[in-house]
């Protein structure tokens, strides 16, 4: 975590440097289309519905989110980007019938293709909605007394559906958005949470 976190802050202090240059929009295309690179963070409520022993119970902690993502600006409305997210390890206990509690710990990343479309074409500040797909790889750990400890590790279909708002400074963009996730592992994964990001066009 440390490495992505020093990665991360490097790149966001390199990424000024490459931006376009204001009121001109980006200093270069890629087949007609603006690229950019956005970084974001924020935080979510996890809830992870996780079988055990024939009780299914919820699972739910509240985690810290970073995102990065790489994407095109196909016009004034519509980008498309790759992005992938971590989550910190969300922590809580149940008893699933048992006399004593269960600890269960859930880590989250998912890698996805998102789409986002502007609502209003304002210069300044633009609502947005948005759709993702793709993986969500998770870790599940269960231990407690008297049950031996054991790790579910598995790759499942990820969902996400966004809105926000973004503000536009030319050079860079300041996105606020709310977002739900869905990950199909155990008997259901969801994540609602909350993220500002900046996205630097080139």
């Amino acid at each position: 975590m440390k490495k992505l976190a020093v990665s991360t802050l490097a790149v966001l202090i390199a990424c000024p440097a490459f931006a376009g240059h204001p009121n001109n929009g980006s200093s270069w295309q890629m087949w007609g289309l603006d690229p950019y690179i956005a970084l974001r963070g924020g935080i979510a409520h996890t809830d992870t519905n996780y079988k055990l022993f024939g009780h299914k119970e919820a699972i739910t902690d509240t985690t810290l989110q970073g995102r990065v993502a790489m994407g095109l600006q196909m016009d004034k409305y519509y980008r498309s980007e790759i992005e992938w997210s971590i989550y910190s390890k969300s922590k809580d206990s149940s008893t699933f019938g048992l006399p004593n509690g269960v600890d269960v710990s859930t880590k989250l990343q998912t890698l996805q293709l998102n789409a986002f479309m502007d609502v209003t074409s304002c210069d300044t500040i633009r609502p947005f909605v948005g759709i993702g797909a793709g993986a969500g790889f998770t870790e599940i750990e269960h231990s407690g007394t008297g049950i031996p400890a054991k790790t579910h590790s598995k790759a499942g279909f990820a969902a996400t559906g966004v809105m926000g708002m973004t503000f536009d400074m030319d050079m860079f963009a300041l996105d606020v958005a709310a977002r739900y996730t869905y990950v199909d592992v155990q008997s259901g994964l969801h994540n609602f949470g909350a993220d500002v990001g900046i996205r630097f066009m080139f």
